[in-house]
């Protein structure tokens, strides 16, 4: 009798020592949060390179800011199933940890414990004046500059006297001109050195240097496993599950509770 390639993720997966999993957006696509590379995402109406570098938010960053309030709406996002899978495996010691491209948060909010966000988090901000950060919900309910989305808080510590100037608050997200944070580096590092199998959830494995990840666990003698609508290119899977990440991790899951 033929294995399906679910019972043979599963299995490999039960023999591995060290599996951790590398995500990105499509394991957050059926929380309603839209992938930006898609036809219908963000980049297909904002060029990245005007709205999401550091270098525009500096010049500009009421016109990042009125395209970040595109994003309101999707900040109550719940985790889907496919979250509360990668929790599960964490909980009962099958999955090691996540290294997530995704800003979201939702892998933490459905349970999961040792995560590695690897492009920053839109749960905090950051004054690029004073350094002071902001929660995102009190970001959420202060006054917005008027005429603008960009929000209005307090007198900024860091430049103009007495108070003349007002904090300008940068999302802590990495945008395509900035260097991943090293505390995210050294995090990953650990979590994939001697890693035996990776997950690849939910990314086209396009973005740099989150791509090599995958490549660098097949170095040191670890196997991939892909869950996918669409595979990435160059990745090889070992194991590739084509579909909705909510739908193949829950079964996963499943088969491995047995």
């Amino acid at each position: 009798m033929k294995h399906q390639p679910i019972d043979i993720a599963a299995q490999i997966i039960s023999e591995s020592e060290k599996p951790i999993a590398l995500t990105g957006a499509g394991v957050s696509t059926e929380s309603g949060i839209p992938d930006f590379r898609s036809a219908e995402g963000l980049w297909s109406r904002y060029n990245p390179a005007e709205y999401a570098t550091l270098g525009a938010f500096v010049r500009d960053p009421v016109k990042v800011w009125n395209m970040l309030a595109e994003l309101e709406a999707l900040l109550d996002a719940q985790p889907n199933a496919g979250h509360h899978a990668l929790a599960e495996l964490e909980r009962r010691g099958v999955l090691r940890g996540i290294v997530t491209q995704n800003i979201d948060g939702l892998h933490q909010a459905a349970g999961s414990g040792n995560v590695v966000e690897f492009h920053g988090s839109n749960r905090t901000f950051t004054c690029l004046g004073c350094g002071r950060r902001y929660p995102r919900d009190r970001v959420r309910a202060m006054p917005r500059r008027a005429g603008t989305r960009m929000p209005e808080p307090g007198p900024c510590a860091g430049r103009g006297g007495g108070g003349s100037a007002r904090c300008v608050l940068k999302p802590d997200v990495v945008f395509f001109d900035e260097m991943i944070p090293p505390a995210a580096v050294e995090a990953s590092d650990g979590m994939v050195r001697g890693a035996d199998l990776i997950l690849v959830v939910g990314t086209s494995c396009e973005v740099y240097p989150a791509a090599d990840i995958p490549a660098r666990v097949r170095s040191q003698g670890g196997k991939v496993i892909e869950i996918n609508l669409e595979p990435a290119e160059g990745l090889r899977p070992d194991v590739l599950l084509r579909g909705k990440s909510a739908e193949l991790l829950p079964a996963l899951a499943a088969r491995l509770r047995n």
